[in-house]
């Protein structure tokens, strides 16, 4: 064999093997970039059609606060500390309306779940739904304020506990916003929830002046909204 045959054979044999390792390294990059194209894709959607940090964020509120030490007594006022982050803000750089909401939200999940509220209603398989919410707005939150939100049961009936919750600034005390809020409860009531928590009936508190006015408010906007429907001999 001559030396120029000999010289072929080795560049083709040395391309062949060159073949062999490139194709394989190409196809594993082409499925990983693919994979990653899905992936993103996939999560484009997922954020495009759900508020997907609402329930990242709700999940961990539940966790965090099944690791701690559990409130003992179900009426007492519990406290979150937070601070205004840039997804708060509105066109006016201030916290959004919006946001509020939603804080409190997240306030009275830690809420239920640290007294067993919320353990108490599955036993009983009861559900919670907000029934009626008031916010009123009194100052203002800025980016980067820190806040607590209290949270506390002030009454509650045959049907809805009344929850009220208070952003406070850390900075001077100020109240800077509260909201009551009317959280029904199907297929059970209040008063089978605390006794079941408690081991005994819980006597509820007087209800303020405040609050009578709101649940007369509510009663009459009720009543005469089943009016305009036609609807006067039906429930709510």
């Amino acid at each position: 064999m001559s030396k120029c045959t000999e010289h072929l054979l080795q560049v083709l044999s040395r391309n062949t093997s060159l073949w062999h390792t490139e194709v394989p390294s190409f196809c594993t990059r082409l499925f990983i970039a693919g994979s990653m194209l899905w992936v993103l894709s996939a999560l484009l959607v997922l954020f495009g059609c759900f508020d997907v940090w609402y329930f990242l964020r709700g999940a961990w509120v539940v966790i965090k606060c099944a690791l701690q030490e559990p409130v003992r007594d179900v009426l007492a006022e519990q406290v979150i500390h937070s601070r205004v982050l840039s997804q708060d803000l509105d066109f006016m750089g201030h916290m959004n309306n919006a946001r509020y909401l939603r804080e409190c939200d997240m306030g009275r999940v830690a809420f239920y779940t640290r007294n067993g509220i919320f353990k108490a209603s599955r036993v009983l398989k009861a559900t919670m739904v907000i029934g009626a919410s008031t916010i009123r707005y009194r100052r203002s939150l800025a980016f980067g304020e820190a806040f607590e939100l209290r949270t506390r049961i002030v009454a509650w009936d045959e049907k809805s506990f009344y929850v009220e919750q208070r952003f406070v600034s850390k900075s001077d005390g100020f109240i800077s916003a509260v909201m009551l809020c009317r959280q029904n409860v199907l297929r059970s009531s209040p008063d089978k929830i605390l006794e079941f928590l408690c081991k005994r009936k819980v006597e509820c508190p007087d209800i303020p002046e405040d609050l009578q006015q709101w649940i007369k408010f509510i009663s009459a906007s009720s009543q005469a909204l089943r009016a305009e429907s036609g609807l006067e001999d039906k429930t709510k």
